[in-house]
């Protein structure tokens, strides 16, 4: 069955009305489809889970807490675009393919040289929103990473994969990132919080000045600082490789404003064990290799996330000293504010 007769059927099953107009993919998804399906009853996206996600031992357990999370953002008030129940359930199977569906939201995520320092402010203070909701002082074990970076190397050399080239000689400094992020999970201040986890600007979606968050399937307890750090540095042009600190510095002031959490903490620690994009690349080598990837299509977006992903890699240990230099004036900065308060209440 094409993907136009199963979504047809979905139509069906579902109850969804008439088609008004032609169903059409929609761009923008990295590892999950969606699909434009505008009817008689309602506008909606759906979003066709990739099957060799849905494989993995952990996937199931992962969506359903992310989708119990869904609900809890709902009931405080959190702007965001959620999936739909159908018989009580947000995620959906229908022969064998999962699925969510999605009322239509008019808005569209903003491209890096659209970000402005407002943006950041605005989704700074959305993170503290969030992480606040249920904050706990306790340990999330931040995961550690197993990856062998020279087994992909010469298999992409014995397979004559275009990403050889991306990746031959970055062996030490992949393996460096993954070590030294090791050892600081163990220095991460203990703390779990609700995070989206996946919140960069590409799952934001914007109306003018009013936005909306999408993709939540990622929600689940994770370590707020982490999600604070990572999301300051995509929200002020990590992706294109050119932070701008202004922006940088507007995303972190706007959150240590909103937010119950102590500032004052080991942010080298939190540098190198921000190394997610280490796991994003093995899942993309995989891709780009045919492995755990069935079309064409797969592979090639494959091959573009690791030529990113390693651009990111080698810009991040570049751009240390400088990352780490604003957050501790802006720590310092604060400090002093709140010292001056306080002089001036008693006196």
């Amino acid at each position: 069955m094409n993907v136009n007769e199963f979504l047809n059927k979905m139509i069906g099953e579902l109850n969804l009305g008439n088609l008004i107009e032609p169903i059409s993919q929609v761009s923008g998804g990295l590892m999950h489809r969606m699909f434009k399906v505008f009817t008689d009853k309602g506008r909606y996206i759906v979003k066709l889970l990739n099957p060799n996600i849905m494989k993995r031992p952990t996937a199931m357990n992962n969506f359903n807490t992310a989708d119990k999370l869904e609900e809890i953002l709902k009931d405080n008030n959190i702007d965001a675009v959620y999936s739909l129940k159908f018989n009580d359930k947000k995620m959906q199977e229908l022969d064998g393919q999962y699925f969510y569906v999605y009322e239509w939201f008019d808005g569209k995520s903003l491209k890096d040289d659209e970000i402005t320092i407002e943006h950041c402010k605005k989704i700074g203070k959305l993170l503290a929103y969030i992480h606040n909701i249920d904050l706990k002082k306790d340990e999330v074990k931040a995961k550690t990473r197993n990856i062998d970076f020279k087994y992909y190397i010469d298999l992409a050399k014995e397979k004559d994969s275009v990403i050889y080239d991306m990746i031959y000689d970055k062996l030490n400094i992949l393996n460096e990132s993954m070590n030294k992020g090791n050892i600081s999970v163990n220095d991460l201040p203990k703390f779990s919080a609700i995070c989206h986890n996946d919140m960069d600007s590409k799952n934001v979606m914007w109306l003018n000045d009013d936005y909306k968050l999408i993709d939540l399937e990622c929600l689940g307890y994770s370590n707020p600082y982490l999600e604070l750090y990572e999301l300051a540095l995509c929200w002020s042009g990590y992706e294109k490789c050119n932070i701008d600190f202004s922006k940088f510095s507007a995303f972190f002031q706007a959150y240590i404003e909103n937010t119950k959490l102590d500032m004052n903490v080991d942010w080298e620690a939190i540098y190198y064990a921000n190394n997610g994009r280490l796991g994003w690349l093995e899942f993309n080598i995989k891709r780009s290799l045919m492995i755990d990837c069935d079309t064409e299509e797969e592979k090639q977006i494959g091959i573009n996330e690791v030529k990113e992903t390693i651009e990111h890699v080698v810009y991040y240990d570049k751009i240390k000293d400088e990352i780490l230099s604003n957050i501790n004036k802006l720590i310092y900065y604060n400090k002093e504010k709140v010292l001056k308060r306080e002089d001036n209440h008693e006196n």
